[in-house]
């Protein structure tokens, strides 16, 4: 189960973000959403994949259409009759296993945590991605004096991170920069201590904004809010 933020992992990501401010004119901005995405295809796509492999496992399950003998007396109509017949019945029987199989899985795996499990992460990279974008733009972290904002998103339920930087520090920074910082943050959310990965990785951010950023003493106004936002499951 994940683990969620407690309020001193907030209070200590907060204060990690008011230290690393103080050093650059890098804007850093954390948010934690609950959930990303709703998943919603990932029952149906299970079901139906389930539901299709009704005709193999009633072959599996020993079933077989038989067809009788045409030197036993039978006649041409009877034998046509009989097979129609058998192959009737297991059309009927694939086709209610089906519908028994579909309506099965896509109960099972409409649970919430059987859902996430199943879902490719790829899909799941895909919709922590898509948020952290709507994010950026939202709280509109592209609209600091200098163009110096930086999102640090993590999304619990995916234990999956992304970083977005402004164009102002995009510019003279490449995205490998980020990586021991996402790294950090990464570890935190496997280990099932969000809060400590998140005050690193702001500590590493903070280091590298100070370093390519550095503050100017005389002029070094707090645009963003340093608290963590919390979102809601989507």
């Amino acid at each position: 189960m994940t683990k969620h933020l407690t309020p001193s992992d907030l209070t200590a990501i907060e204060a990690a973000v008011r230290q690393a401010e103080a050093r650059t004119k890098g804007e850093i901005y954390c948010v934690v959403a609950e959930q990303s995405g709703h998943y919603g295809e990932t029952p149906l796509a299970w079901a139906a994949g389930v539901a299709l492999l009704a005709p193999a496992i009633l072959l599996l399950a020993g079933l077989h259409v038989t067809v009788p003998d045409l030197f036993g007396g039978w006649s041409a109509d009877q034998v046509g009759a009989v097979a129609e017949a058998s192959a009737r019945r297991a059309l009927v029987g694939a086709i209610v296993l089906q519908a028994v199989l579909f309506a099965v899985i896509a109960v099972v795996v409409a649970l919430r945590p059987v859902r996430l499990a199943l879902t490719p992460n790829s899909v799941k990279r895909h919709e922590v991605q898509r948020r952290a974008r709507e994010v950026f733009q939202s709280k509109n972290l592209d609209q600091t004096r200098e163009r110096t904002g930086l999102l640090i998103f993590v999304s619990l339920a995916e234990r999956m991170a992304e970083l977005i930087a402004d164009e102002g520090i995009a510019q003279h920074v490449e995205p490998h920069i980020w990586d021991r910082a996402m790294t950090a943050l990464a570890d935190g959310l496997k280990r099932g201590d969000p809060g400590a990965g998140f005050a690193a990785a702001v500590a590493i951010c903070g280091d590298l904004l100070a370093e390519r950023f550095p503050a100017d003493p005389n002029d070094n106004p707090d645009q963003l809010p340093d608290a963590v936002v919390i979102l809601p499951r989507v």
